[in-house]
């Protein structure tokens, strides 16, 4: 009798089945496709492995071994959420780096270049052209979080000649040549004076939460923008308003914010200099993260087959 694969996922293409299919086939596995969580309900009783990012539905497959996310980020799935004992947990972290910072050089290229004051001036009809703008060059770049998705924008910023690239991480070590150098958590206040363009990247976890206080945000020189794509916890919302409206902070950019979706009513929207974006840097839209999300998967396919320790392996205390 065949080992059943679950996989529930609406960006899953013909080529991605095929390609699971054959990792499947290899050791005894059958494979069931669900496109969402609704056509998946009721059909998971026999599931040993799912693929997909729907926590819902781990409490419908009680035969389940290994669950495969697809997303980067476990914070779901950690308490007072109740995951599955003895249920394997692996993530996608590694397959968002590439759209996630393009994500972010687009937003920092909009606020050193002043898009938001000139879509303005365009949708009023004007024709001012003269708002002084900056440049990456000659920027002092901090990355809080260092690892996918800090270092491949790093990575590419460092082609538009920054006049350094300091990167913060918990350790203080140095994951990638293309940081300057990178500072342990513990100097964040020493570093943040030093900063132009301030991107955040970190995971939801009890030490990330609320790092940017209002304290810190006023480390910062009036000068710098700050970009985060991780989790909106991270920031002190209030204050970093508070920055913006009163010209303590050039700009920022949010892709991720507290409460999701954000209510229409909600200070947020009307913050001067302030670029919003509905969560959107990170998802599977962008047909290189899916393909890299199912290669993934396909990868750690063979290691649970096999007995051998999972890549991708998450670990819920630590949160990631």
């Amino acid at each position: 009798m065949s080992r059943i694969i679950c996989v529930v996922n609406e960006f899953i293409t013909d080529a991605h089945r095929r390609q699971i299919d054959a990792a499947a086939e290899k050791h005894g596995f059958s494979v069931r496709y669900y496109q969402t969580k609704a056509d998946a309900s009721g059909h998971l009783a026999d599931c040993e492995v799912l693929f997909g990012h729907w926590r819902s539905l781990l409490k419908e497959a009680p035969m389940l071994k290994w669950y495969c996310c697809s997303y980067a980020g476990v914070d779901p799935y950690q308490p007072p959420f109740r995951f599955p004992e003895g249920v394997l947990l692996t993530n996608s972290s590694g397959a968002y780096g590439v759209t996630i910072s393009e994500h972010i050089m687009m937003v920092t290229l909009m606020l050193q270049r002043r898009m938001l004051d000139y879509a303005q001036i365009v949708r009023d009809r004007g024709w001012t052209n003269d708002l002084p703008v900056r440049s990456i060059q000659g920027s002092r770049l901090t990355l809080l979080g260092t690892g996918d998705i800090g270092t491949t924008f790093a990575q590419r910023a460092k082609a538009l000649c920054p006049a350094s690239v300091t990167g913060v991480n918990r350790s203080g070590r140095v994951p990638d040549p293309v940081y300057d150098r990178v500072m342990p958590m513990a100097e964040l206040d020493r570093v943040l004076p030093e900063t132009d363009i301030l991107v955040m990247s970190l995971p939801s976890t009890p030490e990330t939460v609320g790092i940017l206080s209002r304290e810190r945000l006023a480390l910062l020189p009036e000068s710098a923008i700050l970009v985060n794509v991780g989790r909106g916890s991270a920031i002190d919302q209030d204050a970093l308003m508070d920055a913006l409206n009163a010209g303590r902070l050039a700009g920022a950019a949010l892709d991720v914010m507290t409460p999701e979706p954000l209510p229409a009513d909600h200070p947020l929207w009307t913050t001067k200099n302030l670029l919003i974006t509905p969560h959107v840097a990170g998802n599977m839209t962008l047909g290189y993260t899916c393909n890299k999300t199912v290669s993934m998967f396909c990868d750690d396919l063979e290691n649970y087959a096999e007995g051998r320790p999972l890549k991708h392996l998450v670990d819920l205390k630590r949160g990631y």
